[in-house]
């Protein structure tokens, strides 16, 4: 019962990251500018979301990743995007026995890279009152997706999947405040037998004393198609991730502009309902650039 719990599928952090503040969304860098983001991101998780949405307990497990994020303007209509996990922790702790303290099971982790996402945006509408975007996002399985002693440990799902997504989004003011919001949709079409993905999101922010803070909102969900051969809660050839995780979860954060060019962020991300996935918050911290 252990080793299928640990299988459940951590939160879909890995092919898209949660924690990403810049122009992002509906607008494309200039050409020559670009953004640039160290961040660490971490979950914690003794409960999941079982496959009919209800939570249960399980052993604690653990994922601690530091990742760059980047854009870059290579005209003003075209922007490279690149998101890449340098450093992933996947661990799970000791079983106990709850009769005599003895560790049944001991705990493990592994320290590797995580599956990277390569992403061309393509700026459709840039001018006027609503901006609209295309991004095609490569997912690089280069994670580990069996790991461990009994190969249950992982910092990627071992598929290659294509996401296609359209952003469109708005700038406005709230009294003398800057503030912008954009809403996206797309399709994340994945392979080795996952079922494909709808993935959909809103997101507003507003700029406060003097633009030197931004604070950010998201509500933003994942769906599975269910046309996936994969058990959910069993391990594979291919991958142990769960198949036909879902998610709907509400992400606030706030960035602390130190100057024109740096700034820290810190965030959360709390799924609201679920399927397949930890039942826990997830948290992150990062420092960025803008060039």
């Amino acid at each position: 019962m252990v080793s299928h719990i640990r299988l459940f599928f951590l939160i879909l952090i890995v092919s898209f990251p949660l924690s990403e503040i810049s122009a992002g969304g509906g607008w494309p860098q200039p050409k020559g500018r670009g953004f640039f983001k160290l961040s660490q991101w971490w979950l914690v998780a003794d409960q999941h979301y079982t496959d009919r949405g209800l939570i249960d307990p399980n052993l604690t497990n653990g994922i601690f990743i530091s990742s760059l994020y980047a854009e870059y303007g290579f005209t003003d209509r075209l922007t490279g995007v690149l998101y890449f996990p340098f450093l992933s922790r996947s661990y799970f702790n000791n079983t106990i026995s709850g009769t005599t303290g003895e560790v049944l099971t001991p705990g493990e982790a592994i320290n590797t890279i995580g599956d990277t996402d390569l992403s061309i945006k393509y700026g459709i509408f840039t001018k006027g009152p609503v901006v609209l975007s295309a991004t095609l996002t490569l997912g690089l399985p280069v994670g580990e997706d069996s790991g461990g002693s009994d190969n249950q440990l992982q910092t990627g799902d071992g598929e290659f999947n294509q996401l296609l997504q359209l952003d469109a989004g708005t700038g406005f003011k709230v009294g003398n405040l800057s503030a912008y919001a954009n809403i996206y949709a797309g399709y994340n079409n994945r392979s080795e037998g996952f079922s494909d993905e709808i993935r959909y999101g809103v997101e507003a922010g507003v700029n406060l004393f003097d633009d030197r803070i931004t604070a950010i909102v998201r509500l933003f969900g994942v769906e599975s198609t269910q046309n996936g051969s994969l058990d959910a809660t069993t391990s594979t050839g291919t991958s142990i991730f769960a198949n036909n995780a879902e998610h709907f979860t509400f992400a606030p954060e706030i960035a602390y502009n130190i100057n024109d060019r740096w700034g820290v962020s810190a965030g959360a991300g709390f799924a609201l309902s679920g399927r397949l996935i930890y039942a826990a918050p997830s948290y992150n911290f990062g420092v960025f650039f803008k060039l």
